[in-house]
């Protein structure tokens, strides 16, 4: 199933990006993001009901194009659907599970992150700075690998619980 969901979010970046490295970049980014859904238990109370989807939001400019929406809609994790939207402004973000922040948003970073304090909001930035502002999950560049930095903090901050599996391919940080 995700080798199915990666092949599907690849073609239809392909179909959009200029070049092969934002293409396999956005690729395993979109899948972490699915997968972030299956490895992060949010609080009940995140939920408007036992059957409301995890939403992703992406906040700026989409660089998944469609494919995040397609492979999101045969994603089921924690018994729920996931479903992926657009959001404009930072307010709209704490209606969400989780909200991708754009390397577009950099300067609107700390007022998305003000919006969704004190709410279980994950929030995932590929920005410089993005874990020192309060950030949950920052996408870093090593090489052409993409690898991820989790704050243990801001989680907690959120009430959110990260799986050992999912901490294991991060390097973590306490801030």
């Amino acid at each position: 199933m995700v080798t199915r969901m990666a092949l599907l979010i690849a073609t239809v970046i392909s179909m959009r990006a200029g070049g092969a490295e934002a293409v396999e970049e956005y690729h395993v980014k979109g899948a972490f993001l699915l997968n972030f859904a299956k490895f992060v238990e949010w609080p009940a109370q995140a939920f408007k009901d036992g059957s409301a989807p995890i939403e992703i939001c992406i906040l700026g400019d989409n660089p998944f194009g469609p494919g995040l929406n397609l492979a999101a809609r045969q994603t089921v994790a924690a018994n729920r659907p996931v479903s992926v939207r657009q959001v404009s402004e930072p307010e709209q973000a704490g209606q969400c599970q989780m909200v991708f922040v754009s390397a577009s948003e950099k300067k609107r970073t700390r007022k998305l992150l003000e919006a969704v304090q004190g709410g279980s909001v994950l929030t995932v930035g590929e920005s410089d700075g993005f874990l020192a502002s309060g950030g949950v999950i920052d996408f870093k560049l090593d090489g052409e690998r993409v690898r991820i930095e989790i704050s243990t903090a801001a989680a907690d901050r959120a009430k959110l619980r990260i799986s050992a599996k999912l901490l294991s391919l991060a390097q973590s940080s306490r801030k």
